[in-house]
């Protein structure tokens, strides 16, 4: 069963055992047209381009964004997400050695973009990290990929249930660094902005570590990140950069002002100097012509979930970041608020783990769906547990 929870302070109402909470806002009319507000859009010739407010979800401007395209080193975005992961769960650690295999160095020693690691070479883990976002090394993943999980087959498999478990359903990874294999690495615009949002979203200590470097200095050899926004777009601090024959050139781009992040996905560029002025130009319109408008706060309690065979009886949802609406300079949208999960939840529960949707409705628009985490941890209860929720069925409790 699929519920709406209550949201405190909020006005509730309950249709057929379904609660439903809404706050509605009153709309300040505009004194120009939205066409006006938004002004005149950057000229933007990539064939697949796409730009996200990450705070409210709002697409501010796409084209073709669930076309499947081939993303080049684009797919070191995941790579570095995954290797986050296992980095958070203790399973891989940052000053932990990966050495190169003889095999690997044959195959990939000078391959396309590399950090150089020597045929005897023993890096780190946050070395080849920092290759891999900041200089695109090739050599870098794979050593990376071989040394988490045995074998590159294994690491993409990890690349591949991470992106199912984020609903990146028009995505697929063969290869830990995105080079040529005859298409059989694909991706979407629109897949690309949920990983970036996620790889920010839950790994936030580490994106702010290894991400956001123009250069990066390793064995000796001082080589420049490719990233076209650094040094010249404020705030500018991700992604990553890709180019091969078979992609083009292509680009995933984020920057943050005010605590406001947006991320734009440009693919199937012919020339990199199109691709570096075209994607400066549509952030900064981005956040010259669009504003937000708060919800919450990154950490705010938004309602309360019902728990079944848990210790709890509910768990408090929070916004895992800061929540808003964006909409056109000079307007204030009518919304509405809503909380769903399917529930009840079932125990266990980590904390924060995704497990409940607030839906944001504007009039006119797409509803935007943000992802709520369980603030605390609540574990499985025993058998007074599942007597207590036994009688509470009963009573309609």
């Amino acid at each position: 069963m699929s519920l709406l929870a209550k949201l405190p302070q909020k006005l509730t109402a309950t249709v057929a055992g379904v609660c439903i909470a809404i706050l509605p806002v009153k709309a300040a009319a505009p004194e120009l047209p939205i066409a006006d507000r938004i002004g005149t859009m950057p000229a933007i010739d990539a064939p697949i381009a796409l730009l996200v407010d990450v705070g409210s979800g709002r697409i501010l401007f796409a084209r073709d964004a669930n076309r499947r395209f081939v993303p080049a080193s684009i797919t070191k975005i995941m790579t570095s997400y995954v290797a986050f992961d296992l980095i958070t769960k203790g399973k891989l650690k940052l000053d932990q050695r990966m050495p190169m295999r003889p095999e690997t160095f044959r195959q990939w020693h000078r391959v396309g973009s590399t950090m150089f690691i020597p045929a005897d070479g023993q890096p780190t883990v946050a070395e080849l990290l920092e290759g891999i976002v900041t200089v695109s090394a090739n050599d870098a993943c794979v050593v990376l990929a071989e040394g988490a999980t045995g074998s590159v087959p294994a690491f993409t498999k990890l690349m591949n249930d991470a992106a199912a478990g984020l609903g990146m359903r028009d995505s697929h990874f063969n290869t830990p660094n995105g080079w040529m294999d005859e298409g059989r690495t694909f991706v979407t615009a629109t897949d690309l902005a949920t990983l970036s949002s996620a790889l920010m979203t839950r790994f936030p200590d580490l994106y702010r570590q290894f991400y956001g470097h123009s250069e990066m200095t390793w064995n000796g050899i001082t080589q420049p990140n490719h990233n076209p926004l650094y040094g010249v777009t404020e705030g500018a601090d991700g992604i990553k950069t890709g180019f091969t024959n078979e992609a083009g050139y292509g680009f995933v781009g984020s920057a943050q002002r005010k605590g406001r992040r947006l991320v734009m996905v440009l693919g199937g560029y012919d020339r990199p100097k199109d691709r570096a002025q075209q994607s400066r130009e549509l952030i900064e319109w981005g956040f010259a012509a669009w504003s937000a408008q708060p919800l919450f706060a990154k950490g705010a309690r938004v309602a309360d979930a019902e728990v079944q065979e848990g210790r709890e009886r509910t768990v408090p949802l929070i916004a895992p970041r800061a929540l808003s609406i964006t909409s056109p300079n000079g307007t204030r949208p009518a919304y509405s608020l809503a909380v769903r999960y399917k529930g009840p939840l079932r125990a266990p529960i980590a904390a924060g783990e995704t497990v409940a949707s607030l839906l944001v409705r504007v009039p006119g628009e797409p509803v935007q769906v943000l992802p709520l985490v369980a603030a605390t941890a609540v574990a499985k209860g025993g058998t007074a547990e599942r007597m207590r929720d036994g009688a509470l069925r009963l009573v309609g409790l």
